[in-house]
């Protein structure tokens, strides 16, 4: 039986897609110049910037929140609810707000609030891993704010751009039915899933997940001196990569994500359309679950399934060259970096270990793919799913919608998984206590470990680094830590995904857009 919500979406869709047919109705009801028509690969999974941890809640944040400082395109830290800071010894940053800031409630923002959320992340299942080295946070007065860690902490700056204070007065206390608003329900109904006030350019107006965001400009938003000109944005879902190509060159949505490499051509070619390519750092791959599966156990079986995957012939043949063929978790740039691992692909070798480790014919499993979150996705799993039968692994694949992609890869009921993960530190080292940790509930270590891998040895190699305030050593550290895990195959790596932005004429998309995968749209000017 098809839902209502079903049918608006095919309705919505239909609606879009089908102005590259209807010549220029669709164009002729186009909104003012400052109403910005966005076509994304998919749409914010909740409200709650805590409940989880992924690109587009990450994107989200920056739209209705403000973070203490952001990144700039270089990589370097641009003041933004914080003004300054000061390392006033090893394990203790002060940092000073800025004042006259008010949420979209109309709740003034203090150093309570960053206090407070500092307290939700290291609550959150999804943050707590990152901001593990903080031990604790204090409002020294309404504007200053001390953040301490317990040991010497190199990145603590990098955390600052994760932490996007939330309105505590407005997330504080009960609902009617009693429950906590404060509280972070994975996948589930919560106050902060339904409810938000943040101190963002852009506040929600309506929201039908799976079909459509509203936004409109917060009035009291602090940045007077931003430039950006959008007063509306309305955010369309558009999974499916040929219809949001289609969006955007009929003139039904003005900005999309994600444009597929089969596609650069066409769009780089389309009139009054602009493409903007970016060289990524996100690595996409697979992991292994080992507690599913006894023979992923075997090291030999997990350099098996890496030699039999021809990385080069994905990013090749597949990304049509818009990805960087990966040996590493670490692309190039990050400290980490190791330039001797480099991909393997050698199906003799692989065919080789598969019998020394007694499973030369092989074995069935389950395999699940986003359809609607990376760049191919679907179409590099069911690739790698057929490269994967030369070792006699027989896979039995299934793709889904991120929506629901991610719960079920919460639930860890699956033999192989395909993630992607983009450094949410800008540092190798929060690839490794993400994708390949010993996992821990208690401290949040391995959140996105789908497998249970487990190297102890790696983990404290790399938590030591995380100490190191001498950056050379820590480099050769980390170094050291992805030849280990190179050779012990802790996560199966494919490529790091280049980004691919298109926009129409006068959408001036090119300075607010990144290699972090986070356009500033607060900073957007439409100038048509």
């Amino acid at each position: 039986m098809t839902s209502k919500k079903a049918v608006f979406k095919k309705t919505m869709l239909a609606s879009i897609i089908g102005a590259a047919f209807a010549g220029s109705a669709l164009v002729s009801m186009a909104a003012s110049a400052e109403t910005l028509r966005i076509g994304y690969a998919a749409d914010p999974e909740t409200l709650d910037i805590h409940e989880q941890l992924s690109g587009g809640m990450l994107r989200f944040s920056h739209l209705s929140f403000d973070p203490l400082v952001r990144w700039t395109k270089d990589f370097q830290f641009e003041p933004r609810l914080a003004t300054e800071w000061e390392q006033v010894d090893e394990t203790h940053l002060r940092m000073t707000l800025r004042e006259g800031v008010t949420f979209h409630s109309g709740n003034e923002f203090t150093a309570k609030d960053v206090v407070w959320t500092i307290e939700r992340l290291k609550e959150s299942p999804d943050y707590r891993a990152i901001f593990e080295p903080v031990e604790s946070a204090e409002a020294i007065d309404d504007y200053t704010v001390e953040i301490t860690t317990a040991e010497p902490y190199p990145l603590l700056l990098n955390l600052a751009t994760y932490i996007f204070p939330m309105d505590s007065a407005f997330y504080t206390g009960e609902t009617e039915d009693g429950s906590d608003k404060s509280e972070i329900v994975k996948a589930g109904d919560s106050f902060a899933s339904r409810n938000i006030s943040g101190t963002g350019p852009f506040e929600v107006t309506s929201r039908r997940q799976g079909v459509q965001v509203d936004f409109e400009r917060f009035d009291d938003y602090w940045d007077t001196e931003s430039e950006g000109n959008v007063s509306e944005i309305i955010l369309t879902p558009i999974s499916e990569n040929a219809s949001r190509v289609a969006a955007l060159l009929s003139g039904g949505v003005d900005f999309i994500d994600a444009v597929p490499p089969n596609d650069l051509d066409r769009v780089r070619e389309a009139q009054n359309i602009n493409l903007i390519e970016v060289p990524g750092t996100r690595i996409i791959g697979f992991q292994l679950n080992e507690e599913r599966v006894e023979a992923f156990r075997d090291a030999r079986v997990r350099q098996a399934v890496d030699l039999a995957i021809n990385q080069e012939g994905i990013a090749d043949r597949l990304m049509r060259g818009f990805a960087t063929p990966a040996g590493q978790l670490s692309a190039e740039g990050y400290v980490g970096h190791n330039p001797e691992m480099v991909p393997r692909y050698d199906i003799e070798r692989a065919q080789e270990l598969m019998a020394e480790a007694g499973y030369e014919d092989g074995f069935t499993i389950d395999m699940i793919a986003p359809n609607n979150r990376y760049v191919n996705d679907a179409q590099i799993a069911q690739a790698v799913a057929n490269m994967l039968s030369r070792i006699n692994i027989t896979v039995n694949l299934r793709t889904m919608p991120l929506a629901q992609y991610w719960p079920e890869y919460d639930e860890r009921g699956s033999d192989m998984a395909m993630v992607g993960w983009h450094s949410d530190t800008e540092d190798t080292a929060n690839l490794f206590q993400y994708l390949t940790f010993c996992p821990n509930e208690e401290t949040g270590a391995g959140q996105y470990n789908y497998g249970g891998y487990c190297n102890e040895e790696i983990d404290a190699l790399v938590t030591e680094a995380d100490s190191e305030t001498d950056l050379e050593k820590r480099a050769e550290m980390l170094q050291e830590a992805e030849a280990m895990l190179y050779e012990d195959v802790g996560y199966i790596t494919l490529h790091w995904q280049n980004l691919a932005y298109a926009a129409a004429d006068g959408v001036d998309i090119e300075p607010v857009v990144n290699a972090i995968d986070f356009p500033y749209l607060g900073d957007l000017v439409i100038t048509r």
